[in-house]
């Protein structure tokens, strides 16, 4: 067993106790790798180990990456703040993006989107615990946005995306509060399904809490290299 799959089997295993301990079903929480600044040749080993969703930071990086492994069936995830000039390689390349924060920018991803294309999966960033130095939507205008996004053709708004501060487990609760909130208002109550929040360092805080999608990156690659 390689390096790798064994560091994705542990990252499995914790899930599945954090699962236990919390009395839910360990299907209920999907793994996403996070593989920013890590080369093209670690993800397709981490695809041989089993794994198929995929994210990324980078416009840039990503798109090189999505070529070099265009013969690989991987689910990729768009995780990082979405600017208003890179929606359209967003809307062509990915079956998700995490970072929407407002409405033209979801406007954007479902004009550029092809009618031939699955719907883009769309998540909310939201800043849930009001930090100075993150991006994402206020928890109070979420209603407004889902309403509003909901309209647009060629997107599936599936949920929230959080990043809470470092030791702030109670943003976690919040952030399953306000999930569950908008579920029993929304149209499509249906397709209201995931919760990204969780990374290495507090996955079992935020599993506890109710994510339903944990995106892990140094624990299944190790530290990342940003000199390149």
């Amino acid at each position: 067993m390689n390096t790798l799959q064994e560091a994705r089997e542990q990252v499995l295993h914790q899930i599945q106790q954090v699962c236990q301990q919390a009395g839910r079903d360990v299907k209920s929480v999907q793994l996403l790798a996070v593989s920013k600044t890590h080369p093209s040749e670690m993800l397709r080993e981490m695809y041989v180990a089993g794994q198929r969703a995929f994210g990324e930071n980078y416009l840039q990086e990503s798109l090189e990456k999505i070529e070099a492994l265009s013969d690989l069936d991987i689910e990729w995830h768009f995780i990082g703040h979405v600017q208003r000039n890179k929606t359209k390689h967003l809307a062509e390349k990915f079956a998700w993006v995490h970072g929407v924060d407002r409405l033209i920018i979801a406007e954007r991803l479902s004009g550029q989107r092809e009618a031939s294309q699955r719907a883009l999966n769309i998540c909310l960033q939201v800043n849930i615990d009001a930090q100075d130095s993150k991006d994402g939507c206020q928890p109070e205008d979420v209603a407004d946005l889902v309403k509003n996004i909901s309209r647009f053709p060629h997107l599936k708004l599936r949920g929230l995306m959080v990043i809470p501060a470092p030791n702030h487990p109670q943003a976690f609760f919040d952030a399953k509060a306000l999930f569950d909130t908008v579920k029993s208002q929304h149209a499509h109550p249906e397709d209201w399904d995931t919760l990204s929040m969780g990374m290495s360092a507090d996955m079992s805080e935020a599993i506890t809490a109710g994510s339903t999608m944990v995106r892990v990156g140094s624990a299944l690659f190790g530290a990342r290299d940003y000199s390149q």
